[in-house]
């Protein structure tokens, strides 16, 4: 008889590789101390996935042997389980354990990170989309007189599998007005003047640091009154998921009227049906002008290239506008190591720019190179007539474009100035409304 120490939120990591080369369980741990679990033992198995367990059924054994030594009340399972397998493994483990896999534990981290209506809203349809199938398959094995609701899982019938369909299509539609306000925002911002630029890379690689460092020491302060779906605050901890909100700040550079926005962080093995549940949130990165790609660079080579090659495949989702890849963290490697890691990435990352979003350097060059890779300016020259109404559209031009030379003469004003086409546009429909 075993004695049984509970531990409160407590788990068992469980994990099936092809083989040991990938038994890393460093993101999959990060994952549940993100969650608030205390993983107390892991067990990983090298073979091809089991239909009806994934793992091996003597695995599943050991897992429950473990449970009863450790105490835990989870078990988590860092592989894709489809719906039979979880129930398969669910009645052979004790009735007081809870079995989540890695997209139930990502999706618990969202739904407590979520805070604002938007990010709300795509929690709720993650779930909903991860669940469908999962109900579908509940009915089918009631049907066939199981018992679905072992350990919590829910009884399920059709209409209630039809009032997940309808619930995800209600929500599909509040996100769709939602994401409309989003880009008839871009679309005054670029008029605007604005370039957007947006952050992108794998969740914990330092993206809402590089926020702060490049931004101005205030927030974009119409942001947090206007938008509902903005957070006024770069929030940076080191945990997974930290941001979830999307985040939106001006950078601090004076050739330029730039907002960046950080957005939720990558992890491997994104599935499909989440992807398609961000799709609000991802859209700010696919409507960008400019991506910064973010790479740790203190991470292992191995890593470093599957990280980038992970983010790609992201990216892909959209024809995704131009990118910089960032090697942040730059402080915390030597040079040789830096330049090792540049030679074994150049395929995925040939020209990436090094910087440290803790202690700033590179910064000044990083402007530079989004300056560069941004939509070039265009030039333009305005000759003003002498009048009252001149004069607030030479300032306005000052304020709103890169002004080269503005000389006063007896006729009126020469302004030579550079800016982007919307500008351009604006400045030239201003001059044309002033009678000489």
């Amino acid at each position: 008889m075993y004695s049984i120490t509970y531990v409160t939120h407590s788990a068992i990591i469980v994990k099936r590789v092809k083989s040991h080369k990938y038994a890393n369980t460093d993101e999959i741990e990060s994952l549940a101390k993100s969650a608030g679990y205390n993983v107390l033992d892991k067990i990983v198995q090298a073979r091809e996935e089991s239909g009806q367990y994934n793992i091996g059924k003597g695995k599943v054994e050991e897992v429950r042997d473990r449970i009863f030594e450790t105490g835990v009340d989870t078990v988590i399972i860092d592989n894709e389980m489809g719906p039979y397998q979880m129930y398969n493994i669910g009645v052979k483990l004790p009735e007081f354990v809870t079995v989540k896999n890695r997209y139930t534990l990502i999706l618990d981290i969202f739904q407590k990170r979520a805070k604002t209506k938007k990010s709300q809203l795509q929690v709720k349809l993650a779930w909903l989309r991860y669940e469908l199938p999962r109900a579908e398959a509940k009915v089918r094995l009631s049907k066939r007189n199981e018992h679905p609701g072992y350990m919590g899982l829910g009884e399920y019938d059709d209409n209630e599998v039809t009032e997940i369909k309808n619930r995800i299509k209600r929500i599909k539609n509040k996100l769709t007005t939602i994401e409309n306000k989003n880009s008839n925002r871009r679309e005054y911002q670029r008029d605007s003047g604005f370039d957007i630029v947006s952050l992108a890379g794998h969740t914990n690689s330092g993206k809402s640091t590089l926020l702060r460092r490049l931004s101005e020491k205030h927030t974009v302060e119409e942001n947090e009154q206007s938008h509902e779906d903005i957070m006024p605050f770069a929030e940076s901890s080191d945990s997974y998921f930290t941001t979830l909100d999307t985040t939106t700040r001006r950078l601090d550079y004076d050739k330029r009227d730039v907002l960046v926005t950080d957005t939720v962080g990558f992890i491997d093995k994104l599935p499909h049906w989440l992807i398609d549940a961000f799709t609000a949130t991802f859209d700010s990165i696919y409507n960008s002008d400019l991506v910064l790609l973010v790479v740790d660079i203190n991470d292992s080579i191995d890593k470093i290239i599957r990280r980038i090659a992970t983010s790609h495949d992201i990216l892909s989702y959209n024809d995704t506008s131009r990118i910089i890849t960032v090697f942040n963290k730059c402080d915390l490697v030597s040079e040789d190591e830096l330049n090792e890691k540049k030679e074994a990435v150049q395929a995925l990352a040939p020209n990436p720019i090094c910087v440290s979003a803790i202690n700033g350097d590179g910064i000044d060059e990083l402007k530079e190179r989004m300056h560069i890779a941004l939509p070039p300016f265009e030039q333009d020259t305005l000759i003003l007539p002498l009048h009252p109404d001149s004069m607030s559209v030479v300032s306005w031009v000052h304020e709103n474009a890169h002004v080269f030379d503005c000389e006063y003469t007896y006729d009126g004003v020469i302004l030579e100035y550079e800016g982007k086409r919307p500008v351009i546009q604006q400045a030239k429909a201003k001059a044309g409304t002033i009678i000489s």
